[in-house]
């Protein structure tokens, strides 16, 4: 036998249910959840490495919201492109498996979508998972082979168009009696992605709590709201000589807990939304961090610095986060002192903003002006 009798035959996959009619339905739902899904991952991004473009601070629930939605549509896009990828099989060995350029060039540009693609929707669940099996950090990478993937798309999509005008508005091509026909597996594969999108969406929505059997938090943990990184994870111990520096235009003022306590205290209901999806709203209550800061409308932006030795143990405040008025340096947590694993004995908290920039253990205010 030789090398190329071994290569996959289109003739070799059964013709019913693939085909034109299925591919394009499916490829048009992928279309909407992969859009969805990139489009709030840039809100992400943006969040997290700001640019010279401000994002709002508010409303207070758009970041939980916009993540909540990237994690889910990426979550609802695994079965569908699952089916996507069965239902075009046979076209992948199509013969010459070698051509002219422009068929190269083609095939080509399917490799990219096809690797791009997966590549994110396995990542970004592992990253949703908490399984770092990968040895890159992720969100550089995840970032960039985004703008991969969607290049790729967009260009598929212009090359496949002439197909889709054809095959669009044609019926359903036939099948024997008792076959599964392509609209089924279209069916199967939209409740795959609804049932996929459902059970994980329980730490998203509490509604939707009691059948997230695949949600990553139940909301449960320390004075009622996960922890993502507890302070052991984080080195992190208490210091009964805790004071908090605040750095500004060359002068250093040192406040200490007490001190703190002793100024006026503020309430917010604010939510912790993870990038990994997930959301817990709780009420926060301390001091304003603009009330820490002498003429905080002039300040450029405000770096809040903590023990944590990881890549968030440093966060950068913007103007308009820092004149929120939910913006605050908070010292309790439901009615109660903060627990160590949510940031005892000071934490920022403010709207619209990752958890993962929600510092905990703050030592340092850094002001620039």
């Amino acid at each position: 036998m030789k090398p190329a009798d071994l290569v996959p035959r289109p003739e070799w996959y059964p013709d019913r249910p693939r085909g034109g009619w299925l591919s394009l339905r499916l490829g048009m739902w992928l279309g909407i959840t992969f859009t969805a899904c990139f489009v709030t991952g840039l809100v992400s991004h943006f969040h997290q490495h700001p640019g010279p473009i401000q994002l709002p601070a508010g409303p207070v629930w758009a970041y939980a919201v916009s993540q909540g939605i990237h994690v889910t549509s990426g979550i609802a896009s695994i079965p569908l492109l699952a089916v996507k990828l069965w239902s075009v099989a046979p076209r992948f060995w199509q013969r010459p498996l070698v051509g002219g350029v422009l068929r190269m060039l083609e095939r080509g540009s399917v490799l990219v979508l096809v690797a791009s693609a997966v590549f994110e929707l396995v990542t970004g669940l592992l990253n949703v998972a908490g399984w770092y099996a990968f040895g890159f950090y992720f969100p550089p990478v995840h970032y960039a082979v985004a703008w991969l993937a969607i290049g790729a798309i967009a260009v598929h999509v212009a090359v496949q168009l002439p197909k889709v005008r054809a095959l669009w508005g044609q019926p359903e091509p036939p099948v024997a009696t008792g076959e599964l026909n392509r609209r089924d597996v279209f069916r199967l594969a939209g409740l795959g992605a609804v049932v996929a999108a459902v059970t994980t969406a329980g730490d998203k929505l509490p509604v939707l709590r009691p059948v997230g059997l695949l949600s990553q938090r139940s909301g449960a943990g320390p004075q009622g709201l996960p922890v993502n990184r507890s302070a052991v994870a984080a080195g992190v111990a208490f210091d009964p000589d805790w004071q908090l520096r605040l750095l500004d235009r060359g002068a250093e003022r040192v406040l200490s807990l007490r001190e703190l306590q002793a100024m006026p205290q503020h309430s917010a209901l604010l939510p912790i939304a993870c990038v990994e999806g997930w959301n817990a709203w709780a009420v926060w209550e301390g001091v304003r961090l603009s009330e820490l800061i002498a003429d905080p409308a002039h300040v450029v932006e405000v770096t809040v610095r903590s023990p944590d030795p990881g890549g968030y143990g440093a966060s950068r405040v913007s103007t308009r986060t820092l004149n929120h008025p939910d913006t605050l340096l908070a010292l309790r947590l439901n009615g109660e002192q903060l627990s160590l694993d949510h940031g005892f004995p000071a934490r920022l908290i403010a709207p619209n903003r990752p958890g993962a920039m929600q510092t905990k253990w703050v030592t340092t205010l850094e002001v620039r002006r």
